[in-house]
């Protein structure tokens, strides 16, 4: 017999328990050692049963056995101590309460996906994952930060391998109650409820539950409320489980509706309103339309004083470096939305106009989300060096004439958080020895702190906790799906004495799960080598609509299976938050070897490595950028090859041959049987990964080089009315008109021999017609440094300005200066004009340069 309806009953707790059910609701307890400890201590097995979620654990545990925990006085003392810890924790002064200067006061994060833990599925892969990484570490610095998502009702999904070894999905319904979450209410109680008016009448109604996460209050909407007809419940019925109008519905209410419940949760808080809106993708975009709406309707605004005010106070974070990655919608559809009323007063022609594809071979006929997020965010970045170029060039097109090099998209390379993904036995030593569990002050080098016998003696545990996972999992993937028989093998399923090399991660095609089988005689060799074997260990979903990656797992399961090498290379279903916990510090060898430059950063080698997992990776994403050769193998790429075939198999090849000629022979050359030259490997990664690899040093680069900035431009836009939105307003309109006109009419340049030499002074005059501009509203720059071999300028170019020398003379006004060269070898120059203005956040920023001809 079937419920028709399900929740949690919450039992009574005795006086001196009553904290645990503020340390049940606040998710800091996902990475408190001790809070976790705390509420796995009150029955360890029903611990691991549930899920291991406080919430839950209170809802389980039964009144008696409450009861019993109340009378313990050892037990209520360590709850007394975690509520004072984590009032503590809220209310102390950390990093952003002493960063000196002026800074935002409210920053609001929106993201499709948040994970924050296993036991909160409301993530797909990395996204998500790296947005719950991004709360945790705002709150551990104590950035005023507010997180915006939606609540999916059916999570992602639940992975099983039927004995095909094909992908099936399920979607378990989740209590929003039962996972500690607590519905926003009203001063008078009554829940607060967001509204969209949609097309045909139609009316879009939902709620929002409030997640703490530590400092960080996470705003999740939900769709599931009575005031909506069937068809808008199901809105947010599953992440990503939609297309066409179900996912468009999905992101205006991430972005209208989030700034809805933004301004509705800082009323009913008292907090100020955000001065920084971060786009974590283009799937929020629509909330800077919202903005607009609300300059143009409250504040008296026009359509471009409202986009300026907007662009400053937006950061617009980019993770795809495909185009098939962003979300496109159909450019009628938004046309039929934006014309309902959704906008109260907001332009609908210009509006859709911030999404179009308006470059050569574009396609006007839709609203690109990418696009939408570069127009309405004046600060952009991409995820990883490599990838803020890949994204320059992809975006490029947005800013016609300006050098790839110039695009205005920064990068600010992902970090993980260290509390979260260290593995609690590593995390124990880096207390004892450093005296806090953070990563960045670190020196595992030191032998004399932590010795080779103990480092090793903690990997190894790690590795023994991974197999041991591995055997349930496997065998309880066989009771679920098979005849329920666990077959004799599963016992011997993996070794804790074998290198173990692991791979888990979404299954898109370019992440090429299936490259280890390219040569299976060759990979069946090293698996089964009688002295010196390797196993691999692997996990990963496929997008339910994705019959290519189903395809992909389905090989590589079909593979595992073989009894020749069954036990040594073997598939763990449902990949989530939980199983990496376990998956990340029980490898030796962590594997990634998607297609460059397609992976936009890849954060899961950073988690190993954290854990003292070397890192075996094609040069992309972070590793491209923090490979040294001493913290794990770079497979090579095979560029030059003629087609995907050819690459493939050269990688696959040079896959191969760096695991048995350089993995194999360090890992098992033992002293003491200890393999001291890969613990020095180990040591290094750990030190060295362990400054630059972490949420930390990613939050505090968002702040100081975009939320910082953002914040201070919002204030000076708004001063005065908003004096200076309506100035820059009117200067943009101002300059697009006459920038056709503007030209340089010629460039003259002295006191330079033949033969240059360091020292020498290059005298240069450059006249500009500025045809109704005046020269305090443009910049003449000497763009300058060493050339290429078809005289382009190389990077990293320098731009001296040059000055007006006096006033116009028939329409051409003279800019003069003076460089002393310092440059040496091949040197050329070029002049251009740019716009300038103090709110501008680039020179090429409007896509309007003029160069000499």
């Amino acid at each position: 017999m079937k419920a028709i309806r399900t929740f949690t009953v919450r039992p009574v707790l005795a006086e001196t328990l009553a904290p645990l059910d503020r340390l049940a609701s606040n998710w800091r307890w996902s990475w408190s050692r001790a809070t976790h400890s705390l509420f796995a201590s009150m029955d360890p097995a029903l611990w691991d049963e549930i899920g291991a979620n406080p919430a839950r654990m209170l809802g389980a545990l039964g009144q008696d056995r409450l009861d019993e925990l109340a009378r313990d006085e050892d037990f209520v003392q360590r709850v007394r101590e975690e509520d004072e810890r984590l009032t503590a924790y809220l209310d102390g002064e950390r990093w952003f309460q002493r960063l000196d200067g002026a800074k935002p006061a409210h920053i609001a994060y929106f993201s499709p996906e948040f994970g924050v833990d296993g036991s909160l599925p409301q993530y797909s892969g990395g996204l998500g994952i790296l947005a719950g990484d991004h709360l945790k570490s705002a709150s551990d610095l104590g950035v005023p930060l507010t997180g915006v998502g939606l609540f999916y009702r059916a999570g992602y999904f639940r992975q099983s391998i039927g004995d095909d070894g094909w992908q099936r999905e399920s979607y378990p319904l989740l209590d929003p109650y039962g996972l500690g979450l607590t519905l926003l209410r009203d001063h008078d109680g009554s829940p607060v409820e967001i509204a969209l008016d949609l097309p045909g009448d139609r009316r879009l109604h939902a709620r929002v539950w409030v997640a703490d996460i530590g400092r960080i209050p996470l705003l999740l909407l939900d769709s599931e409320t009575p005031s909506n007809s069937d068809e808008m419940r199901r809105v947010t019925d599953r992440l990503y489980g939609g297309g066409g109008e179900h996912r468009l519905l999905q992101e205006l209410l991430l972005g209208v509706g989030g700034v809805r419940a933004v301004r509705a949760w800082s009323a009913i808080a008292g907090r100020p309103a955000p001065d920084v809106y971060h786009t974590n993708e283009g799937h929020a975009g629509f909330q800077g339309l919202e903005r607009m709406s609300e300059l143009i309707t409250h504040d008296g605004l026009g359509f471009d004083a409202a986009l300026a005010q907007v662009r400053a106070s937006t950061v617009f974070t980019t993770h795809t470096p495909v185009p098939a990655g962003i979300d496109r919608f159909p450019r009628d559809l938004i046309a039929d939305f934006l014309s309902s009323g959704l906008f109260a007063n907001l332009d609908a022609g210009r509006a859709i106009s911030l999404g179009l594809e308006t470059w050569e071979g574009g396609d006007q006929g839709v609203f690109n989300m990418a696009v939408l997020g570069l127009h309405l965010g004046q600060h952009a970045n991409g995820v990883s060096v490599l990838h803020g170029e890949v994204s320059r060039g992809m975006f490029g097109q947005l800013w016609p004439g300006v050098d790839p090099d110039e695009v205005p998209i920064t990068s600010i390379t992902n970090g993980v958080h260290a509390p979260t993904w260290v593995h609690p036995a590593l995390k124990a030593v880096s207390e004892r020895v450093f005296g806090d569990a953070r990563t960045d002050t670190h020196d595992w080098t030191n032998r004399e702190a932590v010795t080779d016998a103990e480092l090793w003696g903690v990997r190894q545990q790690m590795k023994g906790e991974l197999v041991a996972v591995a055997r349930r999992r496997v065998a309880a993937s066989v009771q679920a799906t098979g005849s329920g028989v666990v077959p004799a093998w599963v016992d011997d399923l993996l070794d804790p004495e074998v290198l173990t090399i692991g791979f888990a991660r979404r299954v898109p095609t370019y992440k090429r799960l299936t490259l280890m089988l390219r040569d299976p005689e060759r990979l069946t060799r090293l698996l089964t080598h009688p002295e010196r074997p390797v196993q691999i260990v692997i996990g990963g979903k496929s997008h339910p609509a994705d019959d290519s990656g189903k395809i992909l797992i389905q090989q590589l399961v079909r593979f595992s299976r073989d009894p020749k090498v069954r036990g040594r290379i073997v598939f763990l279903p449902d990949y989530d938050i939980t199983l990496a916990k376990d998956l990340y510090p029980g490898c030796d060898v962590w594997l990634n070897n998607p297609l460059r430059p397609l992976e936009a950063c890849g954060t899961s080698g950073m988690k190993a490595a954290l854990n003292g997992v070397l890192n075996l990776s094609i040069l992309d994403g972070w590793w491209d950028e923090w490979y040294d050769g001493e913290n794990g193998w770079a497979i090579p790429t095979a560029d030059t090859a003629s087609n995907d075939e050819e690459r493939d198999d050269a990688e696959a090849s040079a896959l191969y041959d760096l695991i048995e000629h350089q993995l194999v022979p360090r890992f098992y050359e033992r002293e003491g049987g200890i393999p001291l030259r890969w613990l020095a490997m180990v040591r290094h990664t750990m030190t060295e990964l362990g400054k630059k690899a972490t949420s930390d040093r990613m939050v505090q680069d968002y702040v100081t080089r975009l939320y910082v900035p953002a914040a201070a431009h919002e204030v000076a836009l708004r001063a005065d009315d908003f004096a200076e939105a309506r100035a820059l307003a009117a200067f943009v309109t101002r300059v697009k008109d006459a920038w056709s006109r503007v030209s340089i009419a010629g460039v003259d340049s002295s006191g330079i021999p033949a033969q240059a030499q360091a020292g020498d002074a290059l005298e240069v005059s450059a006249a500009v017609r500025l045809d109704g501009l005046s020269p305090d509203d443009v910049a003449v720059e000497l763009a300058y440094g060493r050339t290429n071999e078809d005289d382009t300028l190389a990077r990293d170019h320098s731009v001296y300005r040059l000055s007006p020398s006096g006033p116009a003379v028939d329409g051409v006004t003279t800019f003069t200066g003076t460089l002393p060269l310092t440059v040496t070898g091949t040197f050329g120059y070029t002049v251009r004009v740019v716009p300038t203005h103090p709110q501008l956040v680039s020179p090429v920023e409007l896509g309007l340069v003029t160069y000499a001809s």
